[in-house]
């Protein structure tokens, strides 16, 4: 009986294979370690500058509004990551999470209608500008530039200034400001 001898067409054939499954393994596991890089809200969240902080401790801060559960904000959390190690040596990058009614003071006093929702401080915490929704990492590093040289941000939507309602004529009960409330929730 003659020996089965593998060709040599089968040998390089096997080679290729057993290559080819190696460079898979090898990019699916670079794959999933970059992946595992890319920062949550709730680490970026963690490592935050504290908001008490952030308003006396002479730094221009962006504070960003957010919530886990918003699409827009885990999309931006990359480029806000990036930001921050660019940035964060010169701004403080303060979050907020609207779930957490600790907040409510601040979203009502910046009109938090929608997530996320940025407001850019100066050195002396005073805001200077807003905004809302999804926003490009070149808006956002051109904003960050003017805030710590100072100048006017190129890409702002100036807060314009209210008056406090001192009481209701009408003796009418007003409804809360909460974006979670949706109009739900009364005070007298």
């Amino acid at each position: 009986m003659a020996a089965n001898v593998p060709s040599s067409g089968n040998t390089l054939r096997n080679l290729v294979v057993a290559l080819a499954a190696i460079l898979l393994t090898v990019a699916v596991f670079f794959g999933l370690r970059t992946q595992s890089a890319t920062p949550s809200l709730a680490t970026l969240a963690k490592t935050a500058t504290p908001y008490e902080l952030a308003q006396t401790n002479g730094k221009p801060t962006l504070l960003e509004f957010y919530a886990d559960w918003c699409t827009s904000c885990q999309a931006m959390a990359p480029e806000m990551a990036d930001l921050r190690q660019t940035y964060g040596d010169r701004v403080n990058f303060v979050m907020l999470n609207i779930d957490n009614d600790k907040w409510l003071p601040e979203m009502l006093e910046y009109r938090v209608d929608g997530i996320p929702h940025f407001v850019y401080f100066d050195q002396g915490s005073t805001p200077i500008a807003t905004a809302i929704g999804e926003q490009p990492r070149s808006i956002l590093a051109d904003n960050l530039d003017a805030l710590i040289a100072s100048a006017p941000l190129p890409h702002a939507q100036t807060l314009g200034r209210a008056s406090e309602i001192a009481t209701d004529p009408l003796n009418r009960r007003a409804v809360i400001d909460d974006p979670r409330a949706h109009g739900s929730q009364v005070v007298n």
